[in-house]
């Protein structure tokens, strides 16, 4: 699995999310979760906690990508979310995050899920893409710019 298009769909990104706080966004985003998955939200929201609790998804630049690993999927799923008001996060640069990329995994993904994350951090770090990913104003935009940006990095 090694192409966004794979992992996100159109129905899984949020142009607009309002999120209080990281709290309130780890809700939103397994509220998502469950919407793609059909698994239970609080299921969702507990391993996505557990991982936070190993240390902060939030990469840095604005930039978070929460994931885990749960029973019942069928592959890797992705959901893009950007926020209307940066939260804090505590990333590792100190920075509120304005875009979050959760992904859920089965538990024997192993090398899928590394791909997976190692794909995704590495289209949030062109820092042409993050602007026109915060400039962007629908969900079609986004998801052209999120599969856009493979085939950029992959020249």
């Amino acid at each position: 699995m090694n192409i966004l298009s794979d992992l996100i769909s159109v129905d899984a990104i949020d142009a607009n999310l309002s999120a209080m706080n990281k709290k309130a966004l780890f809700q939103q985003l397994a509220s998502a979760g469950a919407r793609l998955t059909g698994l239970p939200a609080k299921k969702i929201l507990a391993c996505l906690n557990e991982r936070e609790r190993l240390g902060s998804t939030g990469f840095g630049g604005g930039i978070a990508i929460p994931h885990g690993k749960m029973e019942g999927l069928p592959g890797v799923i992705g959901f893009f979310a950007r926020l209307n008001t940066p939260i804090d996060f505590n990333a590792i640069d100190n920075l509120p995050v304005d875009l979050v990329f959760l992904l859920l995994s089965p538990p024997d993904s192993g090398a899928d899920h590394l791909k997976a994350l190692a794909r995704v951090s590495r289209a949030l770090r062109d820092r042409s893409a993050i602007a026109k990913l915060r400039g962007a104003r629908s969900k079609d935009a986004i998801f052209a710019l999120l599969v856009g940006t493979e085939t950029l990095n992959a020249a």
